[in-house]
């Protein structure tokens, strides 16, 4: 008898972790996309002391690295208690060496995996089954799930029958698809599943752990004389889990009224045609053969559930007799094998076996590729043809090896569910809404819902895609949304940028965010949209949200006013109802950050029925499209394949494309093509205020505002305003000063307006709508074409201004407005660019440096500038020492062939001079830019013999300035060992360490940086334990430069500290504090610099920094370099940011204390440097 419905509108991570949850003891955790929010939903229902199955709190333990969660869990495993993690992608393939051994001592873990991508040629957080596929062979279990309602009703199996079988189990499913997938689903509660565990199986899980009472030993080192026998005794232990796996998913179906089985077969009972897969495709499949079906063709599905242990019984018991043709789906890929790895299990299946059906393989959805009816529909063709083709792809264009099947025409379901897009910006809190707007729907009526979210890689504010859909029946499709009837876009920018209309069902609805006056509208809209609206009797609404949430005081949050707006217009439920659910929705979502926030958004959704519906003209379906425009910078690779991606059109690519960049190499300083204009408001320039400072340069994120010197023939030239130019060497020479603003890069934080000292007349920038600002663009145009740089006019290494006349070689990333972070990036780049090597460690750094098609860092006007990659998260410090330890390698070889050459009289002249003057100036890293650059022509133009291996060299007359950049959760956490050992072997490397004292690229996550008393995921009733002072660790070596800066604070002692850090010769760790959008600050992030100034001066953060030549001296390397703290500011400070101000509303108890304790950490860091300031280096007579 199945109970009583209860439903739930969650995601599949939110289902796995709500089940695991009940199981587990112990949860040792480790964030990585997609995975982490379950470990985060954990460590949240902890704090609130939620109880499992067993009546108590799981207890929650964050590790430092995907190895040590799954170290811990194995110890608690062995010490008897129920273990759980989560992960994906490279995390699960740091946990394999342990897997193998949790499996082999028979241990009932249980892992839930998000699956996801693994770094090839490319990171990529996005979904598909590399990561699983790389563990089939640890002696793991592998249980799948294709849907959110799968995961709540099958994850609970992984479990129970670990417990029974003692085989340990990864529980897995599509990362993004499924993990981030919302639908409306029946939830299990612990009552459902507690009578169903094996309490004899438990009670002898306990019986065997480690105890001092009745001792063993485990993890032995065996011999080849018993290691063989050792291996196989398992044998019978796996060969019963598949019985126990249906006796189980039996046992569930009693109590959700779903029927499950290792294979579930699906469609005609006497098909000819089948398609095998596993995953969330196995959904849109279900739509597929139900629509093939409809038209009389005999075909079906066999969804793999159970894929470790494979069972050959109950997979032939599940497929029909008369199946003639098999395709079997695989999403992975690994090259050079026969096949992929679920099309060679079916293949063994049928070995050998009579009248077995004819088999292909296919691989589809690599990396979260989207995976439509129209691809399934193309597979089931390719079965009907003479000689089907094998080893095919599906949804991608494949010219070069010519594996693609061929393009199958979308396939319009009508079935009345109700499908809704909407474009935003990230960040802006469209996604957000969303969520909201589906969990209102699904909670208040007894609609199906789903929702499914698509980013870029950018941070906030990049481009984001919201897929809804509500209907009456349950939702299978598992792919974006490709006809709506009803298309948001909330930034008016993307009108230009994308085709936001694209598959708008005739009738639909369109609402712009529109900025622009009703009557204005016409002139603004591209010919391709008025065209589209006018031939498909299209609805019209705007809203200018963007000025509502202004006068609200709500700044760029236009969220709540379009999610207002939305259902004004929507109708899916009504109004009322939704005002009403929306405003207790903006109670859960903002109580915590006070009774302000919460009346500014109700006040927002009360205006969002402000919307306007504006005619569609009939005249405007005869309408041709605007010119298309080839940029005249474009190169063929940015026209061709950059400016594709960014239109969202990257899926039209073929392989074709990437012909010569098979090793995902990508050109350098494409970022600065995009000009997206989607700042609300940018800076601008109020020369009679200006005293020519170039703060505003120094502190912007994404160099969108910078110094220009003008001479008498470029100020000719351009035609712009300039005053004359203040500055030793500067005013003599005539020069003219200009700060040119770049309004289409600029992302509108304000930082620079905020910094800004001004004179007596008042600030010398001022933020005003993007709108007023466009011919700026041309102004910057000529300022970057058509004004040479003058750097070499100052030493750009002085000070603070003289450093904003070097060129950024990093500019435009795709970080959050107002980053914390990118100013010190950008610095170093304009410092050492030309001559720059960057290793940069997986995180917010790497995805801003470089996430196709954006790449910020660029090249002077000679071609020079930084040369960046990436490895991984956990061993980012070794890989840029082994691009240290080759430079120093190769330039060694360079320097005896130079030395021969020289010796032999294989050179004169000019080049013997300059080669000489290398050989004196080997280690100087500038000296060898200027004098490589003089070298080479001379080199490449003089092609003796005995100079070939000198021209092979040639790249090594450069010494490089070797940089290690990341992030806290690389330094003070996974790649602490690495670090450490780099830092201790002596080499010069120089690191920057970017600590905004939590995980940030995976959302904000506890880390060794993240100070006592703040709340963060994974530390969700406020972190108990005192920040890790790494740069004091660093200092015990006593050859390390070492030095905490704070920009915001001192920017003089930041470029101080980063050009000392680079002249040392040996190793520096240079600690930059950096606000991130994960704190909250109540300012918002256009006052990050400000941030850094108040965290010195309340002492939250200190600046200082050990200079190991001073000790040679016989001095104190020890200089603390911030003035004594005020520490009454110190809570006023807390209280500025939601991560600790948060506390007050959520444990108000505990706030205060935990406050307290902060402030004692914080004091107890500042004695622990002043002792070492007053340290006594002088040396004894």
């Amino acid at each position: 008898m199945a109970k009583q419905k209860k439903m739930m509108t969650c995601d599949g991570n939110q289902a796995a972790a709500h089940i695991a949850y009940m199981f587990s003891e112990v949860a040792a955790i480790y964030p990585i996309t997609p995975s982490s929010t379950m470990a985060e939903f954990v460590d949240e229902w902890a704090a609130q002391k939620r109880k499992n199955i067993f009546g108590e709190i799981v207890n929650v333990e964050e590790m430092q690295s995907e190895g040590g969660a799954v170290a811990a869990m194995h110890g608690a495993l062995q010490a008897g208690a129920l273990a759980t993690t989560f992960t994906a992608s490279q995390g699960l393939l740091l946990m394999l060496p342990n897997m193998y051994k949790i499996a082999g001592e028979l241990l009932p873990g249980v892992f839930h995996v998000s699956a996801r991508a693994i770094a090839a040629q490319a990171l990529s957080i996005f979904g598909d089954h590399q990561d699983v596929m790389s563990a089939r062979m640890t002696g793991f279990a592998q249980l799948c799930t294709g849907s959110v309602q799968e995961v709540m009703d099958l994850a609970a199996v992984a479990h129970l029958t670990a417990i029974k079988s003692r085989v340990p189990f990864i529980h897995f499913f599509d990362g993004f698809r499924t993990s981030h997938e919302i639908q409306k689903i029946e939830s299990l509660d612990n009552e459902d599943v507690a009578p169903l565990v094996d309490r004899d199986a438990l009670l002898a899980f306990r019986n065997r752990a480690l105890t001092p009472n009745k001792p063993v030993t485990r993890g032995t080192a065996q011999n080849g004389d018993i290691y063989f026998q050792n291996r196989e005794a398992a044998n019978p232990f796996y060969l019963a889990v598949p019985d126990m796996v249906q006796e189980y998913m039996d046992k569930m179906a009693e109590v959700t009224g779903r029927s499950y089985h290792l294979f579930d077969y699906y469609g005609a009972p006497d098909a000819d045609r089948v398609i095998i897969a596993m995953g969330s495709v196995t959904e849109a499949i279900r739509e597929t053969v139900d629509y093939l079906q409809a038209k009389g063709e005999k075909v079906g599905l066999l969804a793999v559930h159970l894929y470790r242990p494979f069972s050959i019984k109950h997979f032939l018991k599940a497929l029909p007799t008369s199946v003639k043709r098999i395709a079997v789906l695989d999403r992975t890929k690994e090259p050079g094998a026969l096949g992929d790895p679920l099309y060679m299990d079916v293949c063994n299946v049928f070995n050998g076996k009579e009248n077995a059906p004819l088999i292909v393989g296919g691989r589809y959805g690599l990396s979260s590729k989207d995976t439509t009816p129209a691809q399934i529909a193309s597979v089931f063709e390719n079965l009907s043809l003479p000689t089907p083709k094998n080893h095919f792809t599906i949804g991608i264009v494949d010219d070069v090896t010519f594996s693609s099947l061929p393009q199958h025409e979308d396939l319009i379901f009508a079935d009345g569910t109700f499908e809704a897009k909407f474009f935003g910006l990230g960040a802006d809190g469209t996604v957000g809404a969303n969520k909201n707007s589906v969990k209102i729907i699904g909670d208040n009526t007894n609609k199906y819902c789903q929702a499914y979210f698509a980013y870029d890689s950018k941070k906030s504010g990049g481009f984001t895609a919201s897929h809804l859909r509500f209907g009456d029946k349950p939702i299978r499709s598992t792919y974006l949304v490709v006809t709506p009837d009803f298309v948001a876009c909330h930034v008016p920018a993307y009108l230009h940028m994308y085709d936001v209309l694209k598959g708008l069902k005739k009738n639909g609805t369109f609402l712009l965010n529109s900025i622009w006056a009703p009557e204005d509208i016409e002139q603004h809209l591209p010919n391709k949209v008025k065209r589209y609206l006018a031939k498909n009797n299209i609805r019209f609404y705007t809203i200018n949200a963007t000025a509502i949430a202004q006068e609200i005081g709500l700044g760029n949050r236009t969220n709540t006013i379009l999610q207002s707006a939305f259902f004004k217009i929507a109708n899916v439920i009504p109004y009322d109802l939704a005002v009403e659910q929306m405003k207790k929705f903006i109670v859960k979502s903002y109580a915590k950050k006070g009774d302000d926030v919460v009346n500014k958004n109700y006040a927002a959704v009360d205006r969002g029925s402000e919307i306007i519906e504006i005619p569609v003209k009939a005249e405007w379906a005869n309408l041709e499209d605007d010119a298309p425009v080839r940029h005249t910078d474009d190169t063929d690779f940015i026209h061709d394949v950059v400016r594709k991606v960014n239109a969202q059109a990257g899926d039209d690519l073929p392989v074709s494309a990437f012909i010569g960049r098979e090793d995902g190499t990508w050109d350098n300083g494409t970022a600065a093509s995009e000009k997206r204009g989607v700042a609300t408001f940018v800076p601008v320039w109020k020369m009679e205020n200006c005293i020519q400072c170039n703060q505003c340069a120094f502190v912007c994120p994404h160099a969108t505002i910078r110094p220009f010197l003008l001479d008498a023939a470029e100020k000719n030239t351009t035609g712009v305003a300039t005053l004359e130019a203040m500055g030793k060497g500067l005013k003599e020479a005539g020069l003219g000063f200009r700060i040119q603003v770049d309004v289409l890069d600029c992302l509108g934080c304000g930082n620079c307006a905020n910094v800004c000292p001004g004179n007596k007349g008042g600030k010398a920038l001022e933020m005003v709508p993007l709108t007023t600002q466009y011919d700026e663009q041309d102004n910057w145009d000529k300022m970057v074409k058509q004004v040479t740089n003058k750097s070499k006019l100052v030493d750009v290494l002085a000070n603070v201004k003289n450093s904003q006349f070097a060129q950024p070689l990093f500019e435009f990333s795709g970080a959050c407005s107002g980053c914390g972070e990118t100013p010190y990036v950008k610095l170093i780049s304009q410092l050492f660019g030309t001559r720059q090597m960057v290793a940069n460690a997986t995180g917010c750094s790497s995805i801003y440096s470089a996430s196709a098609p954006s790449t910020p860092y660029t090249t002077d006007a000679c071609g020079h500038g930084p040369a960046w990659a990436n490895s991984l998260f956990e061993d980012n410090a070794e890989f840029g020492l082994g691009m240290r330890i080759a430079a120093n390698t190769m330039r060694d070889r360079l320097s005896h062939v130079v030395e021969k050459a020289l010796a032999d009289g294989a050179v004169a002249g000019e080049l013997k001079t300059l080669l000489e003057e290398w050989t004196a100036n080997f280690e100087n890293s500038a000296e060898t830019r200027r004098l490589s650059d003089a070298i080479l022509p001379l080199l490449e133009a003089d092609k003796a013999p005995a100079l070939a291996e000198m021209r092979e060299l040639k790249d090594y007359f450069l010494k490089h300035s070797q940089w290690i950049i990341g992030g806290d959760g690389w330094a003070y956490d996974i790649g602490f060992g690495g670090l450490d050992h780099v830092l201790a072997s002596g080499k010069n490397v120089n690191v920057l360490v970017l600590d905004t004292e939590v995980y940030s690229n995976t959302g904000g996550q506890s880390s060794k940086s993240t100070p006592l008393g703040a709340i963060a995921k994974f530390a969700a009733g406020g972190k108990r334990v005192r920040k890790k002072d790494l740069g004091l660790i660093v200092t015990t070596y006593g050859y390390v430069y070492v030095a905490q800066i704070a920009m915001g604070a001192n920017q003089a002692q930041t470029l101080k500290v980063i050009r000392e850090a680079e002249a040392y010769d040996g190793p520096s760790l240079v600690i930059a504090y950096a606000p991130c959008i994960s704190h909250g600050l109540k300012g918002g992030m256009g006052n990050a610099q400000n941030e850094e100034k108040r965290a010195v001066e309340c002492g939250y953060w200190h600046l200082w920094h050990y200079d190991p030549t001073l000790a040679e001296e016989g001095k104190n390397p020890f200089s603390f370099d911030s003035k004594e703290p005020d520490w009454s500011k110190f809570k006023d400070f807390l209280k500025s940011e939601v991560r600790y101000s948060s506390l007050y509303k959520q444990f108000p108890d505990e706030a205060e204390e935990l406050a307290e304790a902060s402030l004692e950490a914080a004091k107890y860091r500042y004695n622990s440097y002043q002792r070492l300031v007053k340290t006594d280096w002088s040396v004894e007579e």
